[in-house]
């Protein structure tokens, strides 16, 4: 068996298609989905994250707007910041870009953040929401993942599902929207004991540790789809997942690749949940 490649870049061009025909029909009655992305310092990462979410605002016709800050601001001036886009009604969607400069406060920019405006989904009543199976902003990544399954017509209802890495962005969250969609989920972490007994259970298996080639064919059930979160720069200067590619794809039946799987779904949903917010805002 040979897996068959998911690749993200696909259903996200499909998805921004769809996306482009709604923005057209919402400009009809006036309405420009809006977002503002707040970049403080110069993380080189950080700043080709946001070159990407602008190219792809620009793509379907989301109105979007960058706020470049140096990495002397302070915590009390990005606040003041956060509350100014609070109140503009022209902005659906708030996004301060991820890391902050060490003498920022995460949370407390997450949580100041208008809940309405979250279009990250990081917010804590967002997150309540998600966990209490209600409609709101999930978080992007998470949300894409699940995306790229139900495009591929992948059932997830009744499914042994594994996530490796216990993390607020993607672990946490993707194994709650697994469980919203009736797979019974399992998290594996630093201190799970044994993984490989859980990783080879997983139908399901969803990578997201951040180490390079973490897991391997052995580590997968045969027919398993497994899902690569991971990000990582080998020292030939090519990018990397979690999974070691080759061998997992003789054991999986599905599997995503690294680069073009998981990546370009996160903008992806970034731009679904600032539509959604112009939606909600305007009653529609």
């Amino acid at each position: 068996m040979t897996a068959q490649v998911i690749y993200g870049t696909e259903i996200a061009e499909q998805l921004r298609a769809e996306m482009k025909q709604e923005v057209e029909g919402l400009k009809k009655q006036g309405i420009i989905p809006g977002l503002t992305v707040v970049l403080i310092g110069d993380d080189p990462a950080s700043h080709s994250y946001v070159k990407g979410k602008q190219k792809a605002s620009d793509q379907v016709g989301i109105n979007s707007d960058l706020i470049t800050l140096p990495t002397s601001t302070t915590e009390q001036e990005l606040l003041t910041i956060i509350d100014k886009l609070n109140q503009d009604e022209k902005v659906h969607g708030i996004l301060v870009q991820l890391p902050l400069p060490d003498h920022i406060q995460e949370q407390v920019v997450i949580e100041a953040i208008d809940p309405a405006k979250d279009v990250d989904g990081f917010h804590p009543i967002n997150i309540g929401r998600m966990i209490a199976g209600k409609d709101t902003f999930f978080p992007c990544t998470p949300f894409g993942i699940i995306q790229m399954l139900k495009r591929k017509n992948i059932e997830i209802e009744g499914k042994n599902a594994v996530v490796v890495g216990r993390s607020n962005i993607v672990g946490k969250p993707v194994g709650q929207l697994l469980l919203n969609e009736n797979a019974t989920v399992t998290y594996c972490h630093s201190r799970t004991k044994d993984m490989q007994k859980f990783t080879k259970e997983a139908d399901i298996l969803i990578v997201a540790v951040g180490k390079q080639h973490f897991l391997t064919g052995e580590d997968i059930k045969e027919g398993a789809v497994v899902i690569d979160v991971g990000v990582n720069r080998m020292d030939n200067g090519k990018l990397t997942g979690d999974v070691e590619f080759e061998s997992a794809k003789e054991k999986a039946s599905y599997i995503t690749p690294v680069p073009k799987g998981v990546g370009p779904m996160t903008i992806t949903m970034l731009l679904h949940n600032t539509i959604k917010s112009a939606k909600k805002f305007h009653q529609l």
